[in-house]
């Protein structure tokens, strides 16, 4: 199984892009990146619990860290996104 590798996290190239409808300030807050992941997670997300948060934030350490692959780690996000209420919408490129 291939991996990002850490100094590869700013890269966009392999995460499909998602668009997450927040509340407040940034309403609409495009994720292109493992980067954008974790930006969402710990400076825009309305709760900092939940199991799938919680869960989100690992995989996305993980995925930095070059264990897994991008891909796992978005789908982490989304499965945050709905336990959080927040819409997800996938991005066309």
């Amino acid at each position: 199984m291939p991996t990002v590798g850490l100094t590869d996290w700013h890269r966009s190239g392999d995460f499909a892009p998602l668009m997450l409808v927040m509340s407040g300030q940034e309403e609409c807050r495009l994720v292109r990146s493992l980067r954008e992941v974790a930006d969402a997670l710990i400076n825009a997300w309305p709760t900092d619990d939940g199991v799938e948060y919680i869960a989100a934030v690992k995989t996305c350490v993980d995925a930095i860290l070059g264990n897994i692959q991008p891909k796992i780690a978005r789908a982490a996000l989304i499965r945050a996104a709905q336990e959080a209420e927040i819409p997800v919408i996938a991005v066309v490129q």
